[in-house]
């Protein structure tokens, strides 16, 4: 009997130990870079992507009528994220007529941001802040062209907010390929894949960051798509918005900032 109880005992010891061990282990992979999405995450969009896409349809001249808009319009919706080129290639089937879509949506979303502004998803500036004031890198990355980044980052005042800002012109592929953080982890000398987090409004945002391996895959529910997309594509954790995410990665002491 005493021998029983003393084994029972044990394996209660042993397995404490390893629960004490395992979290030492996750307390060690603090979080080096955070690579946060623009439109949607970070910035308001209030449908001007859309709308940009719209106009650029119409301008270049195979704008869609009937349900074959409606499929284009959905289409569009479910690839929020992902290169700009990348959506208009597939919905022209053309490369010529794609290349000049892509030209108009910029110009058309310039245009747009002229006209109605834009201004950043309340909190984001001192959740940037925050997060860099803690000795984490900071980068931004984009579904835009590199001249659409620049056009969007000036109108917020934005040129020095993060680390680096990255288009898929930059990194090689877009969303939601892995390019744009592993070119994040890479250019700020982060040390592993588990030490980055990555944080999106869209699946695309989300299969981006399981696909680089990153430790942390976080959505929020500010943009395109809504918990259940985003918890489907990959995300550890879902935050209404970006402003709770200094507080989950345990860099803020108000826990109301959390969902």
């Amino acid at each position: 009997m005493t021998t029983d109880i003393d084994t029972e005992t044990a394996v209660e010891l042993a397995e404490i130990e390893l629960t004490e061990e395992l979290s030492e282990l996750e307390d060690s992979h603090e979080i080096e870079l955070v690579v946060l999405d623009m439109a949607g995450t970070t910035v308001r969009d209030d449908g001007l992507v859309e709308r940009a896409f719209a106009l650029a349809a119409e301008r270049a001249g195979f704008a869609p009528e009937g349900a074959a808009r409606e499929g284009a319009r959905q289409y569009v919706r479910d690839t929020m994220g992902q290169s700009k080129i990348e959506v208009f290639r597939v919905l022209t089937g053309d490369e010529e007529l794609a290349q000049r879509a892509n030209l108009e949506f910029e110009g058309a979303y310039a245009e747009l941001i002229a006209e109605v502004g834009v201004s950043p998803i309340p909190g984001a500036e001192e959740a940037i802040r925050a997060l860099r004031g803690a000795g984490a890198s900071v980068v931004l990355t984009t579904g835009f062209s590199p001249a659409t980044r620049d056009a969007l980052l000036d109108a917020l005042g934005w040129s020095d907010l993060a680390d680096l800002v990255l288009a898929p012109a930059d990194a090689g592929r877009g969303r939601p390929h892995p390019d744009m953080p592993l070119t994040a982890l890479l250019r700020t000398g982060t040390s592993s894949v588990d030490a980055m987090a990555v944080i999106g409004d869209t699946q695309s945002d989300m299969l981006s960051g399981v696909n680089a391996g990153a430790g942390l895959v976080v959505g929020v529910l500010t943009g395109a798509h809504d918990r259940d997309a985003l918890e489907a594509a990959g995300a550890d954790e879902v935050l209404d918005s970006i402003a709770g995410l200094p507080a989950l990665l345990g860099l803020a002491d108000d826990a109301d900032e959390l969902p």
